[in-house]
């Protein structure tokens, strides 16, 4: 199978980074800071979303921006930690692609994205931050926003995502999509192409675009 596109837009944590170790340490946590049980915290979608909206389901509105501002300064403390690592692919696939052909559009604040990103040594030309969008995945904002920051028609992107409200934002927007299992099990992921993470894809850069292509 072979996707033709002329901009890719990837999601960052659980597409191109794996984040999970220090996500889990956080927000316990900022969790266990404002009284939240496990139960509550449990019910709660965590991955993929802002943590504006994961905290106003979780807390009194009147406590939401402060709460916020202290689950980034825990996050972005913790990078140094060493709970930020490539994942498998990444850093071949990104190398293969011109710059003014990628864009990150990540659901984090462009305070922490940029701080896990250069700790691992990607630095797009483009990112799209929950800093910059009004409603985050699965709205499909994010994705458009990248779309029209590259100056592509949405119909001519590719969305690599891992996680479903990511994925639903992308298919949203009109773009196609691709889905890595690295946090989801495959059949928990709709998408156009499923694959275990970019290390089972190759790119090809044509005068027409970016040719993606699953490794044999």
């Amino acid at each position: 199978m072979t996707i033709h596109a002329q901009a890719l837009l990837f999601d960052n944590d659980g597409t191109l980074v794996s984040s999970l170790a220090s996500v889990n340490r956080c927000w316990t946590r900022w969790a266990v800071e404002y009284g939240i049980t496990a139960e509550e915290f449990g019910r709660v979608e965590l991955h993929g979303r802002p943590a504006a909206e994961i905290a106003a389901d979780l807390l009194p509105a009147r406590v939401v921006p402060e709460a916020v501002a202290r689950i980034e300064d825990l996050e972005v403390e913790d990078v140094p930690n060493g709970g930020v690592e490539l994942l498998p692919g990444t850093e071949d696939f990104l190398a293969a692609l011109p710059a003014e052909r990628w864009a990150v559009v990540t659901s984090a604040t462009r305070r922490l994205a940029e701080a896990r990103l250069e700790a691992v040594g990607i630095l797009p030309k483009t990112l799209v931050a929950a800093d910059d969008i009004t409603r985050g995945k699965p709205d499909p904002e994010p994705y458009l926003l990248a779309a029209r920051t590259l100056g592509v028609d949405p119909a001519h992107c590719v969305v690599f995502e891992d996680a479903p409200a990511g994925l639903q934002a992308g298919r949203a927007a009109g773009m196609t999509t691709v889905a890595l299992a690295t946090t989801h099990r495959a059949h928990e992921l709709t998408a156009d192409l499923v694959v275990k993470d970019l290390s089972a894809l190759s790119a090809l850069v044509t005068d027409g675009g970016v040719e993606i292509s699953v490794r044999p």
